[in-house]
């Protein structure tokens, strides 16, 4: 039994996690966290989530208390990400994160904490076939990237904050490795640019429309055929059960700074 703590438990994903762990008879809901003025604070995050009741009251932090009853954390939130991180790591947590506004010295920040022995899988999407595509997406970049144009394509909900997304951001870098291109390679909307597109750069572009879940495209564009990899996500369950696979597989892990890649032993 891994008795998780989710934060921004009244949330898009703070609901599908609390709904995942109801679900799942080796996790167990062991507290649930939201901003200090939400209006969910003191309601049970069962019953927000739109499941049976968890005896679990939402707090607005996270307390000794909880973290001495918890074996890991389950972060999608979009603030205190690393205070959350340090708490659970002092406390001896398995530290699943999944926000993806994280500045590089956010990351670095992580990395420091799994090097002082903190167990973290930080990673954009959560998703199986998500990964999966960064995967099939490195191989196939490596293989056509010296004669076919690369460019992503994301959709999101019209409530998605940041842009283009961390998944994109990812699919970027797995692109940029297997191609060996650089960011100054990478094109964002290409609003302003004029002239034809260069061989090396690599083309990002967000939509954000309705509730779309989270579409990711990579298409490579030769002369005369190109090839689409594509992953459409139609729930945020999905996400959910992949962050239950990863701190189900962190629990037994060593001390480390992970990624879904690792989870899934595509590494």
């Amino acid at each position: 039994m891994i008795r998780t703590i989710i934060t921004g438990s009244a949330g898009r994903m703070g609901k599908a996690l609390v709904a995942a762990i109801a679900a799942n008879p080796e996790f167990r809901l062991a507290g649930a966290t939201e901003y200090p003025a939400s209006p969910f604070i003191g309601q049970d995050a069962g019953t927000v989530a739109g499941v049976a009741a968890l005896d679990v009251p939402i707090s607005a932090s996270l307390t000794p208390e909880m973290l001495a009853n918890a074996d890991a954390i389950i972060d999608f939130s979009t603030g205190n990400v690393l205070e959350n991180a340090r708490a659970a790591a002092k406390a001896g947590l398995s530290i699943v994160i999944g926000t993806t506004a994280l500045t590089d010295a956010d990351k670095a920040a992580l990395r420091e904490l799994s090097a002082q022995g903190a167990r973290i899988i930080q990673t954009f999407n959560y998703s199986v076939g998500v990964n999966l595509l960064f995967f099939l997406s490195g191989k196939t970049a490596s293989l056509l990237a010296d004669d076919f144009d690369m460019e992503i394509i994301e959709a999101h909900h019209n409530q998605k904050k940041d842009a283009p997304s961390g998944t994109a951001v990812r699919l970027a870098e797995v692109l940029c490795e297997a191609a060996d291109r650089t960011q100054d390679d990478l094109r964002y909307g290409r609003q302003g640019i004029v002239g034809a597109r260069t061989r090396r750069e690599i083309g990002i572009h967000a939509v954000r429309g309705g509730d779309i879940v989270g579409d990711h495209t990579v298409l490579f564009a030769g002369d005369g055929e190109r090839i689409e990899l594509t992953h459409r996500a139609s729930s945020r369950m999905t996400f959910a059960k992949g962050a239950l696979r990863a701190a189900k597989w962190l629990a037994g892990a060593s001390a480390g700074y992970y990624d879904m890649q690792d989870v899934l032993g595509l590494k």
